[in-house]
């Protein structure tokens, strides 16, 4: 039987993760998580999987706790999505970036190294560690291009850098040391348990209470959208097929500007919870969520264009996305409107939906 220790495992996309392995497969699965404001015992199915699946609440880059970890569960395999992921808190502090992302993920990667190296030759071969990664790394594109697995690395924001330190670092422990290593470079993901900083859910959120929808800059920035179930499904392909020392790019062939997601935002939102019957509106004065719509000053940095090319995983790994944006906005836009209750358990931090990120507009 699998034995998964999944790394970030109570945010968005490692809690979407866990529930996929544990309906797909009978693996045994413990999350490690720090649960900081963006993760959160509730994203997790503990009571259903008594048996499969448990929550170690820790740092990844506490040395002492990821060995103990890793020497008492034995893993086949780690899937690491832990990180600090949101770029305007970046901006404002890249401290936790580089402990979490980058310590954190050397971390992770010396304790699977020690451990592993006790391993029988033939049993060795079946582990995997597969780091999560962002096409943040590859900078700005463009009006035409895509990112492949070759694209030189020219990351800019704190963030980025920060994965981008540690994508080098787990690929040097290939090269270095033949540890089973697996890279994934994902486009913007949405969908269920989104944390509520991120734009989409940011502006379901603020549409349904009849707040601002701010958009950056112009609202030009495109961003190549992928439903958080596809990747789910396309890690999953990783870890099972993916071949070490690899990276594979994940991307949902869904190209939007921002300022179009918005407008398919409001749409869904129309069908959903009617404009023109939503008191909040009402008090605004709107019969519309696009009446909400408001340009405010562009991030610093804001790359401008990221589009992935997922041919190579498609090609070697069978990996297709199933999602078009258009329905998985919409299925989304249901979500969290069905889960109003699970919004605001998370949000007890009344800072969440607060623009961040704009000191380096003010520095000298």
């Amino acid at each position: 039987m699998e034995r998964l220790i999944v790394t970030g495992g109570a945010g968005f996309i490692g809690s979407n993760f866990v529930r996929h392995l544990l309906k797909q497969s009978g693996t045994e699965v413990i999350v490690v998580d720090k649960l900081t404001y963006a993760g959160h015992r509730t994203n997790l199915p503990l009571a259903a999987y008594p048996g499969r699946l448990d929550l170690l609440v820790a740092d990844i880059a506490d040395r002492c706790a990821m060995q103990a970890c890793v020497d008492r569960f034995d893993p086949t395999a780690i899937v690491n999505f832990a990180a600090e992921t949101h770029v305007d808190r970046s901006i404002d502090d890249p401290g936790p970036f580089v402990e979490t992302n980058i310590v954190g993920t050397y971390v992770l990667l010396e304790v699977a190294r020690q451990a592993w190296r006790q391993v029988p030759d033939q049993e060795r071969s079946r582990r995997r560690f597969v780091h999560v990664s962002t096409d943040e790394v590859y900078g700005s594109l463009g009006d035409t291009g895509l990112f492949s697995e070759t694209t030189p690395y020219a990351p800019n924001s704190p963030y980025s850098a920060s994965k981008a330190s540690a994508d080098h670092l787990v690929r040097a422990y290939y090269e270095t040391y033949a540890l089973p290593t697996i890279i994934t470079n994902c486009s913007n993901n949405y969908g269920p348990y989104q944390f509520p900083e991120k734009l989409i859910p940011l502006m379901i959120l603020n549409a349904l209470e009849g707040q601002d929808l701010p958009i950056y800059g112009d609202g030009g920035n495109v961003r190549d959208w992928l439903h958080v179930e596809d990747h789910c499904e396309g890690i999953r392909k990783v870890l099972d097929l993916g071949r070490p020392g690899e990276k594979y790019n994940l991307g949902g062939n869904n190209e939007r500007t921002n300022l179009q997601i918005v407008d398919l935002l409001c749409r869904a939102l129309e069908q959903v919870a009617p404009g023109d019957q939503n008191p909040a509106l009402r008090r605004r004065g709107c019969k519309t969520y696009s009446q909400l719509k408001t340009f405010v000053a562009d991030r610093p940095g804001h790359d401008r264009r990221y589009a992935i090319d997922a041919t190579k995983v498609s090609r070697e790994l069978g990996w297709r996305p199933r999602y078009d944006v258009e329905a998985g906005i919409q299925q989304t836009v249901q979500w969290f409107h069905d889960n109003r209750d699970w919004c605001a358990q998370v949000q007890a931090d009344k800072a969440v939906r607060e623009r961040v990120g704009l000191g380096a507009l003010d520095s000298d």
